[in-house]
């Protein structure tokens, strides 16, 4: 099903008949990376599994989002569609979106699997990095002619930048450096709904230590630990990850 919103088109995948989940995926990904638990959760839910603006076969927003506007879209498809108390599941980003729905919606359960959300503490160096990338930045623009400035932005982009980055075109790249800079802590006090963090011990991008924050800041939640995996420990671990939904959300 195609859902239009702010002028853009964005493909969300419906399967199943019950009580309503909402599938968000991570940054770089689709909808179809949870094909797995889709498959388990609608035989006895009806999920919606969205390809977030910018991603999969949904276009890319018109102007740079942050959580908010991903949160305003899910928000806006639930009210267009009367669905209520819907559960949510997000990987990575799709984590991000699902504290801030959480925390101002009514929601049935929330499963944040190696979500992002909390700030990372970053050293010295990374912010060296930074800065002097903006300074150089500055000066080829000031001084240099505008194509042999851009040649140059872009080989150290791709020498620095992250591949999600860099694989990004220059709208996403935007949204990207806007929404892995928001801190989402103050939310999650606010999350009232049962919450399952599923968690890789050998996650680098979300480290274990944000899941046990998230346990401390979210009043009804509980830690499960797949020893071995990193930030898809869902997709690396997916028997454990089925046997925990499945006890979740009470499913034969």
């Amino acid at each position: 099903m195609t859902f239009q919103y702010n002028g853009i088109n964005i493909n969300i995948t419906r399967q199943g008949n019950g009580e309503p989940v909402f599938l968000l995926h991570g940054w770089g990904c689709t909808g179809e990376i949870f094909k797995h638990i889709n498959d388990v959760l609608s035989t006895a839910y009806t999920t919606y599994s969205f390809d977030f603006p910018g991603f999969g076969a949904s276009q890319e927003p018109t102007s740079v989002w942050g959580v908010e506007e991903y949160t305003c879209m899910v928000e806006q498809f639930a009210k267009t569609h009367g669905i209520e108390r819907p559960a949510l599941m997000g990987h990575s980003f799709g984590g991000r979106v699902s504290i801030v729905y959480a925390s101002r919606n009514e929601v049935s359960r929330v499963v944040l699997v190696d979500a992002a959300g909390i700030k990372p503490k970053r050293p010295f160096k990374y912010y060296w990095k930074v800065y002097t990338f903006k300074a150089m930045k500055w000066m080829c623009n000031t001084f240099l002619p505008k194509a042999k400035a851009q040649a140059i932005i872009d080989k150290r982009r791709k020498g620095a930048g992250s591949s999600d980055y860099n694989n990004a075109s220059p709208m996403m790249r935007a949204i990207l450096s806007k929404v892995v800079n928001e801190d989402l802590k103050h939310l999650m006090p606010a999350i009232k709904a049962p919450t399952l963090l599923f968690w890789g011990n050998m996650d680098t991008a979300t480290p274990l230590s944000d899941a046990k924050t998230m346990e401390k800041l979210i009043p009804d939640a509980g830690l499960v630990v797949a020893h071995g995996t990193g930030h898809f420990s869902f997709l690396e671990n997916p028997g454990l990850f089925t046997a925990v939904i499945k006890n979740f959300f009470k499913i034969d």
